[in-house]
């Protein structure tokens, strides 16, 4: 990779819990102080995962060393396996040298595609180091504030044969917002991307989990929301992507600078926004800082 880019990245979610707090009972996330709501920027990098491991179908570095099930330290122990080495994470005498982590790292990069991505941490068990990824993405906040909504629910089923001639209905919780629409904003460093082998090609799979399009040329399709619906989420959608393009490694402009030429304001007939269209979301193009470009994929 030769640029540096940067983006700035919309989606909503209608009728559902976008990112749940399990410090508040699975509530809806949100800022106390002024009630916008927040997605984690985990709860993001969770569905780029999920979506990398349907899209690359097995393929050659579209590994993921973070999911569901997964024994970290064993990923780990299985490079240095594969790379020969002769480590024993519990020996002192047998423990992996600086040369063999550094390798197992590189092994580690060049088989999954998150820690080539994401970074990790990996320097427990047998001991791969640590990487920092190229591709940073902050927490999501809510262009309005949003009102978390705690609905009852009924089963009318029974967990128990003893319980089937009782009247009473079995009552739970569901956790909701009707409306909200989200703005993140995302980094990728050349430089880092240089040092975990990011390439061209992983920064098209990343732009095809956001918005189900690789780049200007490709046609759109199926995005990380498509495959991940469920009923406590309710409709998730990506609703625009804008890519800052830095015509160096360094960068041509601040990143926060670009940002603010993306505006989203709800439109001024609007009391209340139900839809992305109840929005005005406008992309200043004008005077340009040298050597940026201006990519909208969605």
């Amino acid at each position: 990779m030769n640029h540096r880019y940067d983006f700035v990245y919309l989606f909503d979610c209608k009728d559902g819990n976008p990112n749940g707090d399990p410090d508040a009972a699975n509530a809806p996330r949100i800022d106390p102080q002024d009630m916008h709501g927040l997605v984690s920027d985990v709860c993001l990098k969770r569905k780029i995962r999920n979506f990398i491991l349907l899209a690359g179908e097995g393929a050659a570095g579209c590994g993921i060393f973070v999911q569901q099930g997964s024994v970290l330290n064993e990923r780990i122990a299985e490079a240095h396996k594969e790379l020969g080495h002769d480590i024993e994470p519990k020996s002192d005498k047998k423990k992996a040298s600086r040369e063999q982590v550094g390798r197992a790292r590189t092994e580690m990069c060049k088989k999954f595609y998150d820690v080539r991505t994401f970074g990790a941490v990996m320097s427990t068990g047998a001991n791969a180091g640590q990487v920092r990824g190229p591709v940073q993405i902050s927490f999501s906040r809510s262009v309005d504030p949003i009102l978390p909504l705690d609905v009852s629910i009924t089963r009318m089923a029974v967990t128990e044969a003893k319980e089937a001639d009782s009247p009473n209905q079995t009552m739970g919780r569901k956790n909701l917002i009707p409306y909200g629409l989200y703005v993140c904003h995302g980094f990728i460093s050349a430089h880092l991307a240089a040092e975990t082998g990011f390439s061209e090609a992983d920064l098209h799979l990343l732009f095809r989990a956001l918005c189900g399009r690789a780049d200007l040329h490709t046609s759109h399709g199926p995005s990380m929301f498509d495959n991940d619906h469920s009923a406590s989420r309710g409709t998730m959608s990506p609703q625009k992507l804008v890519v800052f393009k830095h015509a160096s490694k360094l960068g041509n402009a601040p990143a926060h600078k670009l940002f603010e030429r993306v505006t989203v304001q709800r439109k001024p007939e609007v009391a209340v926004a139900r839809k992305v269209g109840d929005y005005e979301i406008a992309i200043s193009r004008e005077n340009l800082p040298a050597g940026v470009e201006v990519l909208e994929l969605l």
